[in-house]
């Protein structure tokens, strides 16, 4: 059972975290975990101002659950008033055992040893220490959106890319190697630049993907309309900072140079086990 979206987008909208799975990808996760079932919570007003009672009444009991398994800073109920204990003397008057699991803990690629949090995950992420990231998670950070039209600046110079509307969150500015996962079913090399673009003079934040190895059909790829259409992206590594070149000539050199960085990128992590 799981909230979607964050409960924060009632509570105090336009300051909700950013998401670090869509719904789709979290029931995928948790289904190859072992869960038969996923079930939505979506934060209503109603919903969030239950007590704890009413909330164990209306969401819990109808189940029939054996056991309830929470983390130890679980909270639930108006005000978050509910915790673990609470939910203990309602599983006792209900019929049903409730589980502390235990905090999970990991090492970051400086052999720091921090409890994995969805917290420390967005900051390390938001930091572009997508390694890091891949090391807590057990797999690359996925982001995930809508392809939509921008500038069609990347076609110009050989270099198209989708611009994608982004449903999770993105990583910090520069560039970045990954695999770009698209509705065909296969999966490709990708290199993605986060940022403004500050050589073409952008103003507004973007998140584009240039798709390499893929068939393609004039100015998209094959197989697939130019606009409207969903992509998967696993952030793998981070290949440089973001930089304001001096002509176009020379951001195609460096774009050259991108991609050949993201192919070793890429070749490096496969080696190691991770794959796409």
């Amino acid at each position: 059972m799981s909230f979607y979206p964050h409960p924060a987008s009632v509570l105090r909208p336009g300051s909700a975290p950013a998401l670090l799975t869509g719904w789709d990808r979290r029931c995928e996760l948790l289904r190859q975990l072992g869960a038969d079932e996923v079930i939505m919570l979506e934060p209503t007003q109603e919903l969030l101002s239950l007590e704890p009672l009413e909330f164990v009444q209306q969401y819990v009991v109808p189940l029939y659950p054996s056991h309830v398994i929470e983390g130890s800073d679980f909270h639930f109920g108006k005000g978050r008033t509910g915790n673990l204990d609470v939910m203990r003397v309602l599983g006792e008057a209900f019929g049903f055992e409730v589980l502390e699991a235990q905090a999970v803990k990991g090492t970051l690629t400086d052999n720091t040893e921090v409890t994995a949090s969805s917290s420390i995950l967005r900051t390390l992420i938001s930091d572009g220490r997508v390694r890091d990231a891949a090391a807590l998670l057990g797999r690359p950070h996925r982001v995930t959106g809508r392809v939509i039209q921008g500038d069609r600046l990347g076609r110009q110079i050989g270099y198209p890319t989708a611009n994608v509307d982004c449903e999770t969150l993105t990583p910090g500015d520069g560039v970045y190697a990954g695999w770009a996962h698209l509705p065909t079913g296969k999966s490709y090399p990708a290199a993605i630049s986060m940022g403004s673009r500050p050589t073409v003079n952008g103003i507004d934040d973007r998140f584009e993907v240039y798709v390499m190895d893929a068939p393609s059909e004039g100015h998209r790829l094959a197989g697939i309309e130019e606009y409207g259409w969903h992509i998967g992206v696993d952030i793998v590594a981070r290949v440089r900072d973001q930089i304001k070149f001096g002509s176009v000539e020379d951001l195609i050199e460096e774009l050259d140079r991108d991609c050949r960085h993201v192919r070793r990128a890429l070749e490096r992590t496969i080696s190691a086990g991770v794959g796409s």
